[in-house]
Order: C-alpha cells, then structure tokens, then sequence
C-alpha cells in the first residue's frame, strides 16, 4: 500500500477515535507535572523523554533532524502525539516514514504539529481558531468542548518546559 494510501487509512481509522474531553477535566500529565512544574529548565525534547511516553515521537524528531530546533530557545507550542497515538496508525506506517527516503515527509507531519510562540489551554477556551504551523499551513484547534486539534483531543494540556508548551493528543495529526 502506498504512504499516501497509508496516511488516508490513518487518518479516517483516527476521525473514528477520537474522544471528546472537557478543558476542566484536562489534567496536566501527572507523570511529568510535579517535576516539570517546579524545574521548567528541561526543554521540549528533554521533557519528552523523561517523560517515557514519547519514545516514537523523539525517535521521528531525531530522524526529521528536528531535535535541535525543539531544543532551541523557541518558544514552541508542540501538539505530542503518545506512543499510544503512534500505536494507532497503520502497522508499517512509522517504519516507513522513518526511512531516510521519506524524511520531507516526516518532517512536514511533525512541524504540523508545532506552533510558534506558547499557547496554553485557558487561551483556547471558547473558542475555534485556525492557528498556522511551523509546518506553513493551519491546523483546526476547537476549544468550545474540552480543546480539539484536527481530529486529535488533547488529553493532558499545558507541561510547561524552558523553551514552550506540550499538549498531549491521543492521535497522529496529518496535513
């Protein structure tokens, strides 16, 4: 099957299971919020990895070569798919955008999940914004019933690290 084909099965198989959450209710991790919270001097990638529920994500930002941006100053908003949203997709699907011949690709379905500057949950609430990537295009975010982004749902909002904002979706967003 091919990547195209891949990624429009990944994406449907997502519009089906996705779970809608109040903004009250969206708690920050609370693995990672006790730490982070008081010591926001780990950056982005930093913070996904201590966290131990990145693994595939930090594994594709290091093959896209993305790891020093996410460490740079910033700041980022990064919409973080877990390793369960990655789990979601298509059995090959990762392996295949892993491979060096796909890198554009890779690189252009994580920086879609990217922001400029820090946006935080409270400043969501309400609202439907069209907000634009790093990536260049723009990404749906609704925050009229818990905050949804494309057809991913936040699931832990607001991990605050030295260079942005995590917020955790459980699924895979794709331009």
């Amino acid at each position: 099957m091919s990547i195209t084909k891949t990624l429009a099965s990944a994406t449907s198989a997502m519009v089906l299971s996705v779970a809608v959450f109040s903004i009250a209710v969206i708690p920050a991790n609370p693995v990672m919020a006790g730490d982070h919270a008081q010591k926001a001097k780990a950056d982005i990638v930093d913070t996904a990895v201590a966290a131990g529920t990145f693994n595939t994500l930090v594994a594709a930002v290091q093959a896209a070569g993305l790891e020093a941006t996410l460490r740079s100053d910033g700041p980022f908003t990064v919409f973080a798919p877990s390793d369960d949203a990655f789990a979601k997709l298509p059995a090959g699907t990762v392996e295949t955008l892993l491979k060096p011949e796909n890198k554009d690709q890779l690189v252009s379905i994580l920086t879609y999940h990217v922001l400029p500057g820090k946006v935080y949950s409270k400043s969501l609430a309400g609202k439907q914004i069209d907000a634009k990537t790093v990536q260049g295009t723009t990404v749906a975010v609704n925050g009229t019933d818990g905050v949804k982004v494309d057809n991913a749902t936040v699931v832990a909002a607001d991990i605050k690290t030295s260079n942005g904002v995590i917020h955790v979706i459980d699924s895979v967003l794709m331009p």
